[in-house]
């Protein structure tokens, strides 16, 4: 397990009691009074620790290596049943944007998101989770799709932003995420944004428009990355962590800014420490809205998203 800076004093304690054990087991001396004493310390600091993450630290937390991704939570939720779909049928599959069908418990649902890779190749491959027109373009053809068959969608959003290249931009990106934030808004069936990671600019609001946006505890949900902010407004990243106060990301910051439907709660140091449990903590959440929306008339599913979206940044 990896462990960022600000988790040190957690992985000193884990390495205490790692030792402890392995004195114990040599010298066959009872330890495990000092074995709970260590636990007891472990456990309040990971509680210390995690309950007073700067935005900073949630954004690292949001991009932990260990940290699972979009098909490992459609794998894990659907335990298997899933069938991914390809292309766009104009130009090509992006790798970087994934769906198809999946069963979530006993309900059919098309699944959408963006997908890192998990090693170098595999990021590469995925494009560092970064999709080009196209993806938005296949993103928007599974959303039909789904329509067409009366089927909720649910997105899993984690991306550094839309792939800024020069080609993407002759084939139309910011055109394919317009198109998509346009079709979202009036599509007949529940829509349940999730962000699970990082939830950068046009690239996530590409496929989060929903009548539920929810965040996992630890990710982040912005118009620009602190680091990019950061360059902007200094021309250094050494003001990332002011920046990232600046720009309220939080989930915490998110909801209190009414920006998004609601928080879901992580495992204690976040999704990668507990994947399965994690899985499972998301899948009820999702079946508990779908269940509350699947019964809504398509009209009044519409003009609810669409209110929703209208007051946001309004005052007085």
């Amino acid at each position: 397990m990896d462990y960022l800076d600000f988790e040190k004093p957690i992985k000193d304690i884990l390495d205490q009691i790692e030792k402890v054990r392995a004195l114990e087991s040599e010298s066959e001396v009872d330890m495990s009074d000092k074995i709970k004493e260590l636990e007891k310390k472990l456990d309040k600091s990971r509680k210390d620790i995690y309950k007073n993450l700067t935005a900073w630290q949630v954004v690292q937390l949001s991009r932990h290596p260990q940290r699972p991704y979009t098909l490992a939570y459609i794998q894990g939720m659907t335990e298997g049943q899933f069938i991914e779909l390809h292309g766009d049928r104009n130009v090509k599959d992006d790798k970087a944007m994934v769906g198809g069908w999946g069963l979530l418990g006993e309900e059919p649902v098309m699944f959408i998101g963006q997908q890192k890779g998990v090693n170098t190749k595999m990021r590469q491959y995925r494009n560092f989770g970064m999709a080009n027109p196209e993806g938005y373009r296949k993103a928007l053809r599974l959303m039909k799709m789904a329509e067409k068959f009366n089927r909720p969608v649910v997105t899993l959003i984690d991306t550094p932003g839309a792939f800024p290249g020069l080609e993407a931009e002759e084939r139309g990106q910011g055109e394919a995420i317009a198109r998509n934030i346009y079709e979202m808004s009036k599509l007949k069936v529940p829509i349940i944004c999730v962000i699970i990671g990082e939830g950068a600019s046009g690239g996530a609001l590409g496929i989060g428009v929903g009548d539920q946006v929810l965040m996992l505890e630890n990710t982040w949900y912005s118009v620009i990355s602190p680091e990019n902010c950061s360059t902007i407004l200094w021309r250094s990243w050494d003001y990332k962590e002011q920046a990232a106060e600046a720009l309220k990301l939080t989930a915490k910051d998110m909801l209190g800014n009414k920006l998004i439907d609601g928080i879901i709660k992580e495992p204690m140091g976040g999704a990668h420490t507990n994947p399965t449990e994690m899985f499972g903590i998301l899948k009820e959440e999702l079946l508990g809205h779908i269940a509350k929306l699947k019964n809504t008339e398509p009209d009044k599913l519409i003009a609810k998203r669409m209110a929703k979206f209208e007051r946001m940044g309004v005052t007085k």
